[in-house]
């Protein structure tokens, strides 16, 4: 029992002794839409051109896996177009991916995680609404990217929602399962990756 101890304290003194700490800056551009929206008519929905930035920390293990959570102000919605016009409905999170993120050692990557977001403020055309969308959105994101020795990268990244954006009545004429739908395109700059021994 005392040798198993002491190998798992092992383990562990290692573990914590090869994991590394990186901070970043990231941001770049959005583009979202609304998924799952039917009964449409004679309106086209189109997507939306906003923005995403913040920051972001990862924990290393070793020099090709880390956990990276960020925080991130990023926009969300969609475009009406009909015979009157087109209508924009754009909705702003305060988002936190929390990514795994698997580096090869020429600087290419993969990630996948979860996403929550809080509505910071909306905009819409129809003022019939006291809230259009809820204080929470939920999504599953993955992405790939390329991250140079000196820091500066490059990825994209689509996020898939989970939740409803709204509480929406379908006796109203509105489709009540409407969800989130983002792809993001960005640059980020990244102080403290791992270094090879």
């Amino acid at each position: 029992m005392k040798k198993l101890l002491f190998v798992l304290l092992v383990s562990a003194s290692g573990t914590l002794y090869a994991q590394q700490f990186s901070l970043g800056l990231k941001g770049g551009v959005n583009i979202s839409n609304f998924t799952n929206v039917q009964n449409l008519g004679d309106v086209t929905k189109q997507s939306l051109i906003g923005f995403y930035a913040g920051g972001f920390i990862g924990f290393w293990v070793g020099n090709n896996f880390c956990i990276q959570p960020e925080a991130l102000v990023s926009t969300s919605g969609a475009k009406f177009k009909d015979t009157d016009g087109t209508q924009t409905y754009k909705l702003t999170y305060v988002t936190i991916p929390v990514m795994a993120k698997f580096k090869s050692d020429g600087g290419f990557y993969v990630e996948a995680g979860p996403q929550v977001g809080f509505k910071i403020s909306e905009s819409i055309p129809d003022q019939t609404f006291d809230k259009f969308a809820k204080g929470l959105d939920l999504s599953l994101g993955g992405g790939l990217g390329y991250q140079s020795p000196g820091g500066f990268g490059v990825g994209a990244r689509y996020l898939v929602g989970l939740s409803k954006v709204g509480d929406f009545d379908a006796s109203a004429g509105i489709d009540p399962n409407f969800k989130n739908s983002t792809i993001q395109f960005g640059i980020s700059y990244t102080l403290g990756s791992p270094k090879k021994k």
